[in-house]
């Protein structure tokens, strides 16, 4: 498995709407399946798209309105 970057909007309304447990979720999530060498987790600026926040950003593919199903989801099919 090729190591996959996660980007976490860490701007104020995505983290408002959600990001905050969704960042929690995920370093849990990281931590808990011992996937240090495969996911590397990293913040992101405010791209200006916060009517469909909260943004996270999985290589080269944007998820919008993300939640800790939809990220359960995506973190399924890595």
């Amino acid at each position: 498995m090729s190591k996959h970057t996660i980007k976490v909007c860490m701007g104020s309304s995505c983290f408002a709407r959600g990001n905050c447990e969704n960042l929690s979720f995920l370093e849990k999530y990281i931590k808990d399946h011992n996937l240090d060498a495969d996911l590397e987790l990293v913040g992101a600026l405010c791209e200006g798209k916060c009517d469909l926040g909260p943004h996270v950003y999985v290589d080269n593919n944007e998820y919008d309105e993300v939640n800790i199903d939809k990220l359960q989801k995506i973190l399924s099919s890595l």
